[in-house]
């Protein structure tokens, strides 16, 4: 498991479960549950290379997609409303990726946003 020694296996089994139905996801809980509120940039920067599949430096929606599968290989993939809720929440320059931009790190954000709240449905439209 990626995040072994970061996180406790029964807090993301917990996590999981938390959100396991369709259309359940709200990555704040999922970050609280999980343990990765509160967490060290440092800490925070592992997290985010483990979810950038690729290694490019961003985490692109098809990326964010499969976010819990980064816990479980068995775990379901967001839906696409959820993809682009979560993904809103991490792109905070608007280029429809979240990254690492230079010193500003970008994905703090994403990771602890606890007071930022989105509406799903100005996201659809």
């Amino acid at each position: 498991m990626a995040f072994k020694g970061m996180l406790k296996d029964e807090d993301i089994a917990a996590a999981l479960k938390h959100c396991a139905a369709a259309d359940s996801f709200n990555h704040k809980e999922f970050f609280a549950k999980v343990g990765l509120a509160g967490k060290s940039t440092e800490d925070l920067k592992k997290a985010f290379y483990f979810v950038d599949q690729d290694k490019s430096g961003f985490i692109e929606e098809d990326e964010l997609k499969l976010f819990l599968q980064t816990f479980s290989a068995g775990a379901r993939a967001l839906t696409d409303k959820e993809t682009k809720v979560f993904l809103a929440a991490g792109d905070a320059d608007g280029d429809g990726m979240i990254g690492v931009d230079g010193n500003q790190i970008t994905f703090t954000h994403f990771y602890q946003t606890s007071n930022y709240v989105l509406d799903p449905i100005q996201l659809a439209k």
